[in-house]
């Protein structure tokens, strides 16, 4: 029984309307208006109303709650991605104009189409990194695979870093140092040499550890190609091949297991084409790898120079720092705020930067970036401070360019 109901009980009974009003910590003119919503609409007047609008006029209209769902249940039983992000985009391609992801993400809960999972760790908290240029970074690993018969297969996958185009998709029974050697020449020879490769530590791609250097790896030194393998036992570094074969496996097994290599071979060909022609990403601003991989020039290698070299152009930020990326970490260079607004250029070889601006060829600072910190601060001007009345550096101290 509700607590309205309550009051207007001891109203009937006899009590005053002033002493219920005393009794129940509400004002005399509030039971009045109890009162007489039971006399005009009996107990039912007395429940709770929702507050719920009649009309929605933001709402999307049942024919988009119908493409949506639709969508949902083509992509998944297709193998694709299918959620809130990627419905977006294939609506914005297809023509449409797409609800915000929120809309979109509550309609399929609404029909029952997601199911709730545990909170996972925001995407702000991890350390992304992305090559700048197409060929800059090819990442390469390799995933097992079933045929129908039980036996076992291998794919091998080599994927450029900054736009996510699948370079090459191969079967193999197994995947060995010469089949690795043997596809990164072809795809050379398809989409250029790359400026660096980014594996882990197996040994058909690195020996290192061995005594000696495997015919990949002395390729890439012919070829002047920069090698990087990650660290053992941290399958993150490769991230971006290996969310790649999560993505393939779904898609390989919305579809008849493959028979033969042959077989599955020709699956791989039609996942490379639609992944990289057909498949919007989230993480290219919803466009196509292949868009992504021809928007810009590509990176070569360097043949003259060891180390890792790059030049990166930028502006001075109104706080008067610039800002440079190197593995997975942002730095902040400080210039000083009377630069601000300054084209600069940065040459980069490793840790040392020189800054130069692009205008007056004037040196700004040259400095050797420590990697455990994010921020480069300058360090103290040569000249007289405060509190030392000799002038010059105080004792100790030690300037920082």
């Amino acid at each position: 029984m509700s607590k309205q109901r309550v009051i207007v009980e001891a109203v009937l009974a006899g009590k005053s309307q002033t002493e219920v009003a005393r009794l129940y910590g509400i004002s005399q003119p509030r039971v009045s208006q109890l009162v007489a919503a039971w006399r005009h609409g009996g107990w039912d007047a007395l429940e709770p109303r929702t507050r719920r609008p009649h009309t929605s006029p933001n709402a999307i209209s049942e024919d988009m709650v119908t493409l949506i769902c639709h969508m949902r249940r083509t992509l998944s039983a297709d193998g694709h991605d299918a959620g809130p992000r990627s419905i977006a985009a294939r609506l914005e391609r297809a023509g449409h104009t797409p609800p915000a992801i929120s809309t979109i993400w509550h309609t399929l809960t609404k029909a029952g189409l997601i199911t709730p999972e545990p909170r996972k760790r925001p995407k702000s908290s991890y350390i992304r990194f992305q090559a700048d240029l197409p060929n800059e970074c090819w990442q390469s690993d390799f995933t097992h695979w079933r045929l129908a018969r039980g036996n076992d297969a291998e794919i091998l996958l080599w994927l450029d870093d900054h736009s996510r185009y699948l370079i090459s998709a191969t079967a193999h029974k197994p995947v060995t140092g010469a089949i690795v050697l043997a596809t990164f020449q072809h795809a050379c020879t398809q989409h250029g040499t790359p400026q660096s490769t980014l594996t882990d530590n197996g040994f058909v791609f690195t020996t290192r550890h061995r005594g000696g250097p495997n015919a990949f790896e002395i390729e890439l030194l012919n070829r002047g190609i920069e090698q990087k393998n990650g660290s053992p036992n941290h399958p993150q570094t490769q991230g971006k091949v290996e969310r790649l074969n999560q993505t393939l496996k779904t898609w390989l097994t919305a579809r008849p297991r493959a028979h033969t290599l042959t077989d599955l071979q020709t699956q791989l060909d039609e996942f490379t084409h639609n992944y990289n022609t057909q498949r919007p990403h989230a993480s290219l601003q919803n466009r196509t790898p292949a868009e992504t991989y021809n928007a810009r020039a590509k990176a070569t290698p360097d043949h003259n120079h060891t180390g890792h070299y790059r030049i990166r152009d930028d502006t001075v930020h109104a706080t008067g720092s610039v800002t440079l990326r190197r593995g997975g970490r942002m730095h902040h260079i400080q210039l000083g705020t009377g630069l601000g607004g300054t084209r600069v250029r940065m040459l980069i070889h490793d840790l040392n930067v020189l800054i130069i601006n692009r205008d007056t060829g004037e040196i700004l600072r040259e400095l050797t970036i420590n990697p455990n910190k994010d921020s480069q601060p300058r360090g103290l001007k040569p000249g007289p401070k405060p509190g030392n009345k000799k002038g010059g550096m105080p004792k100790g101290y030690k300037f920082k360019k």
